[in-house]
């Protein structure tokens, strides 16, 4: 067979199989890559709701990182669930010294159920050092939100620009908390704005924001543009969604992938 590009998640594990790690992982294989971990956090969680978190030591985040980066030739990164401050300026301070071809930042701040997976400063250690080292940013519009300190409002395009002056060279705006029959996911770089848009299903997507990040990660690895990687995640996604179904006795559904 021939080789795979290598994909290294950064991320926290969901003890339900539908988000965190679970959810690169089964991406990472489904888009034609190999997949490695760096576990930051562990959490207790199932379809209804995270029920606890742990946070690994630093020492361990780190030798993770260290291990696969020390055996594995790695095409590209994405980094999840940080948590803290501290773990965010570690994985920082990792990929400058790495220096991988690609990094992809998730800034996963809230669980679908609500829970919040990440903290005030945290929130201010990642504009401070871990954007400007990102190739593509996926925030969903509260996380946009967050990262801007501001209402996105209805001038998308403003709100994009200012995402890229953040530091990252392209941004990926996902339209999932819209409102309305479609979804408009955006992607922003130097060159300007495209816009992919497909029906609003009536679901519940648990892991749909890593999946897309994941996605975005495995085409960069394959060789992908940003732009190209992007469009082709969203619409790998949205496929996602249309086999997706319900696991367990909570409303979310996991997706197909």
């Amino acid at each position: 067979m021939d080789a795979k590009p290598n994909t290294l998640t950064i991320a926290g594990s969901d003890s339900g199989g539908g988000a965190g790690i679970q959810a690169d992982l089964k991406t990472f294989h489904a888009r034609g890559t190999h997949g490695l971990t760096a576990i930051t956090a562990v959490t207790s969680q199932n379809t209804r709701g995270v029920v606890a978190i742990h946070t690994l030591p630093l020492a361990h985040i780190r030798s993770q990182i260290d291990a696969v980066f020390d055996d594995f030739p790695i095409a590209a990164v994405k980094t999840g669930m940080l948590g803290n401050a501290a773990v965010v300026r570690l994985v920082a301070t990792e990929m400058r010294m790495r220096k991988p071809a690609w990094l992809v930042v998730d800034p996963v701040m809230i669980a679908t159920s609500g829970a919040r997976l990440l903290d005030d400063g945290a929130l201010e250690a990642m504009i401070a050092s871990l954007l400007p080292l990102a190739d593509v940013l996926t925030p969903n519009l509260p996380e946009a939100e967050a990262l801007l300190g501001r209402p996105l409002g209805r001038d998308m395009d403003a709100a994009g620009a200012d995402l890229l002056a953040l530091g990252a060279r392209g941004v990926l705006l996902k339209g999932g908390h819209g409102k309305g029959r479609q979804v408009i996911d955006r992607f922003y770089d130097a060159s300007g704005v495209t816009e992919v848009r497909h029906p609003r299903l009536p679901i519940e997507g648990h892991g749909s924001g890593c999946t897309l990040a994941s996605a975005v990660t495995a085409g960069l690895a394959r060789g992908k543009s940003p732009h190209v990687a992007a469009r082709e995640a969203i619409v790998w996604v949205n496929k996602a969604f249309q086999r997706a179904w319900r696991p367990g006795t909570g409303p979310v559904h996991v997706l197909g992938h």
